[in-house]
Parts: C-alpha cells; structure tokens; sequence
C-alpha cells in the first residue's frame, strides 16, 4: 500500500469517527467468541487495522438468564451442522464457514450478506476494512461488537464476492432463522441489500428502504415480530465515502439507539 492510499485511508478513518461521535474508544477485556477463528491473516485491501484504527472492546456486561443455553444451541449449530455442510456449491471453495459471534443474548443484531476474503480466512464476520468501519459504528453506538450479535445470510464466501445466488440464500436460510430464533434480538439492522431483501422478502432496493421500520416475523416464536433497520453496508461506504451517505446511515444507527433506549456516549 503506497503512502497516498495509506494517508486517504487515514483521513477516512478520522472523518467517519468525527460523524459518528467518536473521540475515544474504552478499553477492557474481549469476551469469548461464538464460532471458530482462525489466526489473522491480513491483505492490503481487506486488512483489520489492529493499531491506531482498531476498536478495542469494553468488557461485556454478565449473561442475562439464558445466555448459556443460547451459546449451547448456537455452538452447537455451528460445531455439528454448519462447519460440515455441503448443501451448496460454496461449500467446495471455502476456506472456513462463517457462522457469526458476539453476545448470544444481544438486544441488537447486524445481519449482512456474506463472508468475503478475510471472513473466509479468519472464520469471523465484518473483518477487514468493512469490519473495521462497523467495530467503528457499533462504538460509536455505546456498545462494542462483543455486546451485538453479527451475521450472514450465507456461511461461506461467494467466489471473488459475489452476490449469493438464490439457491445458496434459501439453502443456508435455516441457518440464520435459527439464528435469530435462538437469539432473539428486540432489533435487527440489516446491512446491505441482499440481506435487507431475503430477511424483509422484498424487492425494493436498499436506496429506498434504508431509514425507515420494518418487521422480520420469525415463524415458530411466540415473541412476535422484530423491528429491522436497513441500512447501507459498510463496503458500500468505503466506495461511496461521501458525508451524505454517512450521516444517512448515522441516523439510521440513531433510530436502533432510539428503539433500544441507548443513548450516545458523552
């Protein structure tokens, strides 16, 4: 990476936390991961910035009543089903699958649309650059990526990143329900418009529905529907990285806040 690329990253970097009200990040202990990581492996476009750039996580707050038994379910799910799937043809370029992690029992859930280069290496969702821009928002929210739940709609990446096909959607889509079913998050916010279009089952494009209410309706649950805020995803942000579109999607993290009853960091 050249020192111009390097110091328009940066400038990048610096702009987006001034949007979203960054000026400090806390410090604490990582809380364990739902999933398999593999050791860290970096590129130059998709590298996680572990220095300056990198947020690093507050301690998470103790498991409310049946943190334990969703850990169970969901490790179990990945440990028994997910890793050893071959249901699709994705499964034949994989590196690892990509089930998800944070907090089983988070209030609120991202949900985007698949792993890509990095994800397949490291076997975590939203790392690399992208990663590094929502770890950034989830801050600025209050919160850290180990008090959130994060996903995707498909386990395994796409070849060269691209979009899933409809048989690869509905073939992992059980996974995600239960997902969601298992966790059961008072909001989701969906990044991206393949996961906003499978999860909301609608046509309309991201442009349009981003920043306003909908309802996922998770069948077999009692707990009724689950508010969903779509918004853009953070790879849509590193290409068009206007200030418009970050504070479209600012607001959009408000109005979560809003619902959950967070309140933004002094």
């Amino acid at each position: 990476m050249d020192d111009v690329t390097r110091n328009r990253i940066m400038r990048q970097h610096l702009e987006t936390e001034r949007l979203f009200g960054v000026d400090a990040v806390p410090v604490g202990q990582a809380a364990p991961v739902v999933g398999h990581a593999a050791p860290a492996v970096e590129d130059e476009e998709n590298a996680v910035h572990n220095t300056e750039d990198a947020a690093v996580v507050a301690p998470v707050n103790a498991p409310r009543g049946g943190a334990a038994a969703k850990l169970t379910i969901l490790q179990d799910m990945d440990a028994k089903e997910v890793r050893g799937c071959t249901s699709c043809e994705l499964c034949h370029s994989r590196t690892n699958t990509v089930f998800g992690d944070g907090d089983p029992d988070a209030d609120l859930m991202f949900v985007g649309e698949g792993p890509g280069r990095n994800e397949d290496e490291q076997g975590r969702p939203f790392v690399g650059r992208a990663g590094d821009l929502l770890s950034k928002m989830i801050v600025a929210m209050g919160l850290s990526r180990e008090q959130v739940y994060i996903a995707n709609i498909v386990k395994c990446r796409p070849p060269q990143n691209r979009t899933p096909t409809p048989h690869e959607v509905q073939t992992c889509w059980d996974y995600l329900r239960r997902q969601i079913k298992t966790i059961q998050p008072k909001v989701i916010v969906s990044v991206g418009g393949p996961a906003t279009s499978m999860l909301l089952d609608t046509k309309k494009g991201i442009t349009s529905i981003r920043g306003t209410w909908h309802e996922y309706d998770p069948p077999g649950t009692d707990g009724g529907p689950i508010p969903v805020m779509p918004t853009f995803h953070p790879a849509y942000l590193l290409r068009s990285y206007t200030k418009e579109n970050r504070a479209k999607v600012w607001s959009d993290l408000q109005q979560a806040m809003a619902r959950l009853g967070l309140t933004e960091p002094a």
